[in-house]
């Protein structure tokens, strides 16, 4: 084999090597952004909850106007609480102002950290804040 033959075969498997590193790269950031998506979603979703319990009345097992007495168990199952997309919990419960949920993926971000994100919900309109991490 001569030295021109050598030199594109070595050539052909540096350029395979860095196509194969960047698929891998582009793998993980899609499914850390996947994962990311579908916890805002699980998060929107007991942000709703929470809401409906805020407006029912406490002899209807709610919270009568107030986010007080609110678990992560008087709105899902335990099937919801730990899902495919992450862990959730509720990360504080200020009374009558606001509930703060806070859900940690199951996927990694691409530097190796934990997928956090935080939704803050307060009694007046759709107005949910959503903090990522």
């Amino acid at each position: 084999m001569g030295q021109q033959q050598l030199l594109l075969i070595i050539l052909g498997v540096i350029i395979v090597g860095i196509a194969v590193a960047v698929a891998l790269t582009l793998f993980n950031d899609n499914a850390s952004s996947s994962n990311r998506n579908a916890m805002t979603t699980d998060l929107l979703h007991l942000a709703a909850k929470a809401r409906h319990y805020y407006g029912r009345p406490t002899s209807m097992g709610g919270g009568g106007r107030s986010f007080t007495g609110l678990t992560i168990d008087k709105l899902v199952t335990d099937k919801f609480i730990d899902n495919a997309n992450g862990l959730y919990s509720v990360d504080g419960v200020y009374g009558n102002d606001s509930v703060v949920f806070r859900g940690v993926g199951k996927v990694k971000n691409p530097d190796g950290s934990d997928i956090i994100l935080t939704i803050t919900v307060l009694p007046q309109g759709p107005r949910n804040i959503l903090n990522v991490q």
